[in-house]
């Protein structure tokens, strides 16, 4: 996984994104989902890119199900943008890097 994504579970949800005051991408995917594992370069290289403007992180949904549950996650990949704690946008699927690219960007200030 690259260093400008964090790995985070139920209990560090609360921290890294709720208290956070800026622009959050929260991956929920799981090992065994191709479109998941379709995904996770393009994130890395959007990390990459967006390092200092936007946090990313990634929440197993097989290890946690609170988060996922509480956020109505009932396909993955699913991408959450939240900005200051709050839902943003959603997305459902994988994307390519330009669409996810647009639709993130749309939240930095």
């Amino acid at each position: 996984m690259s260093r400008n994504i964090i790995e985070i579970n139920d209990d560090a949800f609360e921290t890294e994104v709720r208290n956070y005051g800026g622009v959050v991408l929260v991956d929920f995917w799981a090992s065994w989902c191709g479109p998941c594992l379709i995904v996770a370069p393009i994130l890395e290289k959007i990390a990459e890119g967006l390092s200092g403007k936007v946090k990313f992180c990634k929440l197993n949904v097989d290890n946690n199900q609170r988060i996922p549950s509480e956020f109505g996650i009932m396909s993955i990949p699913t991408l959450i943008i939240f900005k200051g704690g709050k839902e943003q946008d959603k997305i459902i699927g994988a994307l390519g890097e330009r669409e996810l690219l647009k639709k993130i960007e749309k939240y930095i200030v």
